[in-house]
């Protein structure tokens, strides 16, 4: 759906106006780049395993059978050669221009870095980033691609990516962090979340101020809260700013 010329017209004034923009964002700010949704129809919810995703990404299956979950990881969350999009883009540039103070993102992709963005609170983690379990020694990205079965440390203990896994909490100054930027923003760009998982999502209640944006293809539990709904893709949107 094309969003609405006046409600875009509402949209880049009020980004003009703020100082303190926050951008909330969910898997649908990286499927422009060609990183799945899970729970699209093309999702990884939606595609047959041995086990399902969720069981997979869960940290006592990791902790018991973690060659199948790196069998998994390897071939379903390291996605090769994504770039950022426009919403990625346009974000840094926000930021680079002193209007944007913070990015609290769910995804573990790294994109928002690579477009040049500094302020970015990642609540789930990261996949570029991988420690030893044993001695906490840290490993990229390209070690774990090209290594074999479990990756093992040089001491021995096994490689655990830095991401939050189910059953697994979020890093308390992450989400200290999150709730300060939110509290503070006079701005709050939400997109590309269905806003169904916490504690993520429960980060909205902080903001207080009247310029909420909701950005989302498919309808959210906070439709009805939102000062600006536009129900399309984040391309279509920051690519007119």
């Amino acid at each position: 759906m094309q969003p609405d010329k006046k409600d875009l017209e509402l949209f880049k004034k009020w980004v003009s106006e703020s100082s303190h923009i926050v951008f909330f964002g969910g898997a649908g700010v990286s499927t422009e780049s060609g990183i799945p949704d899970f729970r699209s129809v093309d999702g990884l919810y939606h595609q047959k395993y041995d086990y399902p995703p969720e069981t997979i990404l869960s940290h006592s299956f990791f902790i018991r059978n973690p060659k199948e979950f790196y069998k998994f990881y390897r071939d379903k969350m390291l996605i090769e050669n994504a770039k950022p999009n426009i919403t990625h883009l346009k974000l840094a540039e926000l930021e680079k221009s002193g209007k944007l103070s913070a990015i609290v993102t769910q995804n573990i992709d790294g994109l928002h870095q690579a477009a040049g963005s500094k302020t970015v609170y990642e609540l789930h983690g990261s996949t570029l980033r991988n420690y030893c379990e044993k001695c906490h020694k840290f490993y990229d990205v390209n070690y774990i691609k090209n290594s074999q079965g479990v990756p093992l440390c040089d001491c021995g203990g096994i490689i655990k990516p830095d991401v939050v896994l189910y059953e697994e909490g979020l890093d308390d100054s992450t989400i200290s962090n999150s709730i300060k930027a939110i509290a503070n923003a006079d701005m709050l760009i939400v997109g590309g979340t269905s806003l169904a998982v916490y504690p993520a999502a429960g980060l909205l209640q902080y903001y207080t101020g009247n310029r909420l944006v909701l950005i989302n293809k498919s309808s959210t539990p906070l439709d009805n809260n939102a000062d600006l709904l536009l129900q399309c893709g984040l391309g279509e949107v920051f690519s007119q700013i």
